[in-house]
């Protein structure tokens, strides 16, 4: 049997594996900022040519990065990845390096707002053109992408709201007009990842959220073709300084062996609330994509097997319930992250989307009640009973 037939649960321990002379059994963490060669000429031979596995700077690359980049294409589908400090970073990366003052860029406008900074204030500080569209709306992405259009951004999934696109159409349109796309897939997760298969040109991860998944380190990665990442992506990142640390990379490589695991009971939790919570009394909606009372059900089924490990929940009566709830809550952790080993529940209005204006959070379904819960590897039982609970004080 060939790499090439491994499973994703073999991939996920085994692939981009490189081994020093000493023969060890858990990945190397080479903690070194330099390499050395062993003469002049050598070093000379390198800066014009560096072979496949080798290293000049760990700002350019390091065996450690290299493993965890090799892993993290290989399960995202795609021929190469680079390594970020963030999910920001990566993000940021992938859209500075392939975009020029000039160039149109159509998004999707439900985004979390550290992406919609990048685009509007950012991009658009330095000329860039951004048109952001509805991205439930079909007609509105055949609308918006001209023939002079350079790139198309979207999460897949959004943040916090949920909202589902029918990617392999935007994806049809863009290539159609010649621009690129690039896909957020923090949501769906790695392991649910369908932005290869449906035509993506690079799919962007923040890896802090489900590969770490502990709430330890940060980390981001732009996985795409091999002429892309190791050329105006690598380039970029090199010399603007986002590159993942050895250990950060080293911490992830080892979570990615239980990756699979973790997301399929997280996502199992996630379901099992909706089901529970589905028509309470106290709250306006219960939202998760592959729960049928989303209202892009079929589509997030006909595109992946599930939406990840996160929902959101529309509490009755404002900000003032909300926060009760919130504040009643003993297993969920207030936080501002998601995909932990820890449930975690957010207020967006007040945190992540805190910035937006009100008319924009209200056009994106921002609500007051609005709380998105992050699904953990707690008992599923326990963190029902605790919601149920919470539920009670509103």
């Amino acid at each position: 049997m060939g790499k090439t037939d491994w499973k994703l649960r073999t991939k996920l321990v085994h692939d981009g594996s490189r081994r020093s002379q000493y023969g060890e059994v858990s990945e190397a963490m080479f903690l070194t900022q330099g390499f050395v060669y062993e003469t002049a000429e050598a070093a000379e031979q390198r800066f014009i040519e560096i072979g496949s596995d080798e290293f000049i700077y760990a700002r350019y690359g390091n065996p450690t990065t290299r493993m965890f980049e090799d892993r993290m294409a290989s399960i995202l589908g795609f021929e190469d990845a680079f390594a970020c400090a963030s999910g920001m970073a990566a993000v940021n990366g992938a859209l500075m390096s392939l975009l020029k003052a000039g160039d149109h860029v159509v998004s999707s406008r439900a985004l979390f707002g550290s992406c919609l900074y990048i685009l509007e204030d950012v991009l658009g500080r330095f000329g860039v053109e951004i048109t952001l569209v509805d991205g439930t709306d079909l007609a509105a992405w055949d609308a918006a992408i001209r023939d002079d259009t350079a790139l198309v951004f979207l999460e897949s999934i959004s943040n916090p709201t949920l909202e589902v696109i029918d990617l392999k159409h935007v994806c049809d349109v863009a290539h159609a007009k010649g621009a690129l796309v690039v896909v957020d897939d923090a949501m769906a997760t790695p392991i649910f990842s369908y932005a290869q298969a449906c035509g993506a040109d690079l799919a962007v991860i923040s890896t802090t959220k489900h590969v770490d998944g502990q709430g330890r380190v940060l980390g981001g990665i732009i996985a795409g073709t091999r002429d892309v990442i190791r050329g105006p992506v690598e380039a970029y990142m090199k010399h603007s300084g986002g590159a993942m640390s050895p250990f950060h990379a080293w911490v992830q490589l080892k979570s990615l062996e239980t990756l699979d695991l973790r997301v399929r009971q997280q996502s199992g939790t996630a379901l099992a609330i909706c089901e529970v919570l589905d028509g309470h009394p106290k709250l306006n909606a219960v939202r998760f994509p592959t729960h049928v009372a989303h209202p892009q059900y079929e589509l997030a089924k006909s595109q992946g097997e599930s939406a990840g490990t996160v929902l959101t929940i529309d509490v009755k009566g404002g900000k003032d319930a909300c926060f009760k709830f919130l504040n009643a809550l003993d297993i969920f952790t207030i936080s501002n992250n998601f995909a932990d080993a820890k449930s975690i529940a957010t207020h967006p209005a007040t945190t992540t989307h805190a910035r937006l204006p009100q008319e924009q959070k209200d056009t994106l379904g921002i609500t007051p009640g609005l709380v998105r819960l992050s699904a953990g590897l707690e008992d599923a039982g326990d963190l029902i009973a605790d919601l149920l609970a919470a539920l009670e004080t509103v």
